[in-house]
């Protein structure tokens, strides 16, 4: 059996199957089994999610780490909130739109939100920021 060993650093936070959990020390894991997780600067808050990429992103968060009883109402809000971006763009943003559309399902949505960050480094970049 593979596993996966993380580094967190004292004060950083991990969502772990829906759970937040912080970290008062540092702390070294190690992941035996399959777990739905983010952590650290991957962990997008409500307040933060300004912009198309940014609302984007934190709706596929939603989708990929909330309650399971919530993941796919919330899977669908994101595809929502894609395809209306998607509609509203045009040349390569609606490229890029277009493929993150095609990754919100249950089995790709860690994919999806990787693209999601490459489109909000990109949208920044756009930006000046």
């Amino acid at each position: 059996m593979t596993s996966l060993v993380l580094e967190l650093k004292q004060g950083e936070s991990m969502i772990l199957n829906g759970a937040v959990i912080r970290f008062k020390t540092r702390a070294r894991l190690e992941l035996n089994n399959h777990a739905r997780f983010l952590f650290g600067k991957q962990i997008m808050s409500a307040e933060d999610a300004v912009g198309p990429a940014r609302q984007a992103y934190y709706a596929l968060q939603e989708a990929y780490i909330g309650k399971d009883e919530a993941r796919g109402m919330a899977l669908q809000a994101a595809r929502e909130l894609i395809g209306a971006l998607l509609d509203a763009s045009e040349g390569e943003a609606k490229r890029s739109w277009s493929a993150l559309l095609c990754l919100c399902t249950e089995a790709t949505a860690l994919e999806a939100l990787k693209q999601a960050r490459q489109m909000i480094r990109a949208e920044e970049a756009a930006l000046g920021g």
